[in-house]
């Protein structure tokens, strides 16, 4: 999966993109069909990407999904309409064989990067697997993770890197990562954009995010080097029912990804 991303014909970055979580189908569809018009005439290899489950949350009353079923039915039914890849993130290591049946890709959250039995039970499904930089580790201990899905028998693999904890409500997208990734690991390495400029748990027990900042971080991670593009996107990031705060307005994307298309270029 991921080779076939990064070995493109236009020579692009590829990006992974979709709402932080499923609110429903006809959030689903508009999402990925306007993605894939946008990505169709720039080039770039797209995934579709949505939650099925939010297990991360800073309170008891956050929003955490639709049901499990009822989510991953819906990015089935995107994957086997549009005929695109689509990933989804797991928590534990009986989710991945679940998970599995619907989509192409497993993710494996920063916070659990590092949870042995949860890498190598994705790795053993066959599907690809993107994990994701602890926001506590450097981007040379990386190589670990990566290790034992490969011990598992999966080569598919890619890291993305979603920033580095800086103080209590900042976190750091250090440039450093994405030639250090891809020499440690020998796999692909992606820039997490929204998540990046996220401020956890701030005072009301809302994550917040600067997402004003968004192209800074996207057209600088290209240029240091970054495969690949994540980033969580949604038609009013005010109502969004997930991560709203640091999240791109879809009417966005086309500005941002054509810009980000034109670096690559320039860098090729």
């Amino acid at each position: 999966m991921f080779h076939s991303l990064t070995h493109n014909k236009r020579n692009n970055f590829f990006l992974l993109a979709g709402p932080c979580v499923i609110e429903g189908e006809d959030m689903a569809f508009h999402i990925a069909e306007r993605l894939i018009s946008i990505t169709d005439r720039l080039g770039i290899p797209y995934v579709f990407k949505g939650s099925y489950r939010k297990a991360n949350r800073s309170r008891n009353d956050s929003f955490t999904g639709i049901g499990d079923e009822k989510a991953l039915n819906i990015l089935a039914k995107v994957r086997d309409t549009f005929h695109i890849p689509v990933v989804t993130d797991i928590h534990e290591a009986h989710e991945a064989e679940i998970a599995a049946r619907y989509v192409d890709i497993l993710q494996i959250p920063a916070f659990l990067c590092r949870q042995t039995d949860l890498l190598v039970a994705a790795a053993r499904t066959g599907k690809g697997v993107n994990i994701k930089k602890g926001q506590f580790l450097s981007p040379e201990s990386m190589k670990y993770a990566v290790e034992k899905v490969r011990c598992a028998g999966n080569n598919d693999i890619a890291v993305t890197d979603r920033g580095t904890m800086f103080g209590y409500h900042d976190l750091i997208m250090d440039m450093r990562s994405y030639p250090i990734m891809k020499q440690e690991c020998r796999c692909p390495a992606i820039a997490d954009i929204t998540h990046s400029l996220q401020q956890p748990n701030t005072g009301n027990g809302v994550t917040g995010g600067q997402p004003q900042m968004i192209e800074t971080l996207a057209k600088s991670a290209i240029a240091a080097g970054a495969d690949g593009i994540f980033m969580e996107t949604h038609q009013d990031p005010s109502v969004a029912k997930s991560d709203g705060a640091n999240m791109l307005p879809l009417d966005k994307v086309e500005s941002l990804l054509t810009r980000l298309v034109d670096i690559r270029a320039a860098l090729h």
